[in-house]
């Protein structure tokens, strides 16, 4: 077997998301690619979500297993409000990608045998943008920094899941780095709360993203009595608005008139929308 063949075969990721799985799926569809979607997180502090890739598209394309996943990372994060760390490995190296927005992204490498090859800023932005302790868990990561002939590739990356546990990571039993991606698949699939992600079409993507916003602070605004009420008091006061306007040839009040007027009909034709989906049993 050629070493390239060997390193496909031993390679491995996983994407942890800051976020409960609810909130990472509609998201995840969006990356075309057929994923496991599992809780990750423990306790009241943060909510954390792992996806695990079911196919391997580095074994037949050209791009490695760490281009791939700073890939799927970089997507994932861009217009979402949690960051994403994806850990990787192969027979020759393993690391993390760290996405979080429209900010640079940021990667640290270990060799087979546990060598560093990065720099501690990276490590101290990690820390910074994952919401750690300064002081200790920054600590925490410099040693994952330094030489340390008896930690190899997969200790640096179990020290560095160590660290999280603190942030709230908790990882299922049985995903962790250095499993091949055969093994990471067959053991998802048995999680509890384990869930399959496939892109199913644009229209059930958006739905999909409809329906966690709803869920969320805004939801009562957007659909049900709340929204219709605040329809009605836009419709009640862009239209007389918009006569006075006329009538006194201000083009300005008209403007605000028509706006109020748009949005309190919108607001009308989206929550009619949406209990219709609702009731067809797809919203």
């Amino acid at each position: 077997m050629s070493s390239e063949v060997f390193e496909h075969a031993s390679a491995g990721a996983l994407l942890l998301c800051r976020a409960e799985p609810d909130v990472v799926e509609p998201a995840a569809r969006l990356l075309r690619e057929r994923m496991l979607l599992a809780p990750a997180g423990h306790g009241s502090g943060y909510e954390w979500s792992v996806l695990v890739p079911e196919g391997k598209p580095w074994v037949h394309g050209e791009e490695p297993v760490d281009r791939v996943l700073t890939g799927w990372a970089t997507a994932l994060a861009v217009g979402s409000t949690w960051p994403v760390l994806a850990l990787w490995w192969d027979s020759d190296r393993s690391g993390c990608t760290l996405a979080a927005g429209f900010r640079r992204t940021v990667e640290y490498v270990w060799l087979a045998n546990g060598t560093p090859v990065g720099e501690d800023e990276a490590l101290r932005t990690f820390a910074a943008r994952l919401g750690l302790d300064p002081v200790l868990d920054l600590q925490s990561l410099e040693a994952l920094g330094r030489p340390d002939t008896e930690a190899d590739a997969r200790a640096r990356l179990l020290g560095l899941l160590a660290v999280l546990t603190r942030a709230g990571v908790a990882l299922p039993t049985g995903l962790g780095p250095g499993e091949p991606a055969d093994r990471l698949r067959a053991v998802a699939r048995v999680v509890p709360g384990v869930r399959e992600v496939e892109w199913s079409g644009w229209r059930d993507a958006v739905r999909a993203e409809l329906d966690v916003v709803e869920r969320g602070r805004l939801g009562p605004w957007l659909r049900g009595p709340r929204a219709r009420a605040l329809a009605v008091a836009q419709l009640a006061a862009g239209l007389p608005l918009a006569a006075w306007a006329v009538r006194r040839r201000s083009g300005g009040w008209a403007a605000a008139g028509a706006l109020l007027m748009v949005h309190g009909s919108l607001g009308f034709a989206y929550d009619r929308v949406r209990a219709a989906d609702a009731g067809s049993g797809r919203g």
